[in-house]
């Protein structure tokens, strides 16, 4: 595995690569890597003759009150787990590196963003838009790998590919979780033994919520009571949202139909954690 620190070394590498005829897959994140993203790396490793990991926690994407100092960081930990995933070359920029200069433009997710973790965030998506354009043309990979535990980004990356014939294949992985059913998280270590205990509650108010449907609830309101009332009950977290939504466009309904996304947030002590199925009914 080859370690890159700069964007010109990395495309030098790659293009070696691409002269041999080499498909190359990519796994972009912000590091502190866990079995989550070693599912996605697994993928890209049985798919592609080259793997690309990138670890840059962008500070485009983080609002003025959120957690971008406080955001995991272990380089030499992600270093270990990408060489026995089978990495080919791990990119590790600076944010100087990403954003020598001020920009002197900008990009604006104009739909599928104001719901869910956007719709309390604004901005946000907008800098994973800009972030993940910058990666996808620094590493110009054939397929790229995102996971279905933050469906609405993959939404909003899907939606970017489409906007701009980016030719890239988007390859959604579902959500790894613990025995438990919790999903795995790089926030998870900040739950509190108790925190820990009660958190599977979220994933299963949401099993719940499709046993539901499939026994004949449709009304989108007794669904997401159903949920809230499920984790008031079980938990101390603070609810952040429960929602019900079709999906990928993120659009409202009164009674599912289709394909829909069943997705929450809840705040503990010291950590939000998001959560979701997707189910086509």
């Amino acid at each position: 595995m080859k370690v890159f620190h700069t964007i010109k070394d990395l495309r030098e590498e790659l293009k070696q690569n691409r002269k041999n005829d080499k498909s190359i897959g990519f796994v972009p994140t912000m590091g502190y890597l866990h079995e989550g993203h070693v599912t996605l790396l697994k993928e890209a490793r049985n798919q592609n003759d080259v793997v690309v990991l990138s670890i840059f926690v962008n500070p485009t994407q983080f609002g003025p009150n959120e957690d971008f100092d406080r955001y995991p960081r272990d380089f030499e930990r992600d270093e270990k787990i990408a060489l026995n995933a089978g990495v080919d070359c791990l990119f590790y920029p600076t944010v100087e590196e990403m954003y020598p200069n001020d920009l002197k433009s900008t990009m604006k997710v104009t739909k599928r963003v104001d719901v869910l973790c956007g719709e309390k965030r604004p901005g946000h998506f907008d800098g994973v838009a800009l972030v993940v354009s910058k990666l996808f043309n620094i590493v110009q990979p054939d397929q790229a790998y995102f996971g279905l535990k933050d469906a609405q980004q993959v939404a909003v990356i899907e939606g970017l590919i489409e906007d701009y014939n980016i030719p890239v294949k988007l390859n959604a992985i579902p959500t790894v979780r613990e025995e438990d059913g919790l999903a795995k998280s790089s926030r998870n270590i900040y739950l509190t033994e108790n925190e820990r205990q009660e958190a599977p509650a979220l994933y299963r108010s949401l099993k719940n919520a499709v046993e539901q449907i499939k026994n004949g609830e449709l009304n989108v309101k007794a669904l997401k009571e159903g949920i809230t009332s499920a984790i008031t009950k079980e938990t101390s977290g603070e609810i952040d949202y429960v929602s019900i939504f079709s999906y990928p466009q993120l659009e409202t309904m009164e009674s599912v139909s289709g394909k829909i996304i069943i997705a929450l947030a809840v705040k503990f002590s010291n950590a939000r954690l998001i959560d979701n199925i997707i189910v086509a009914i």
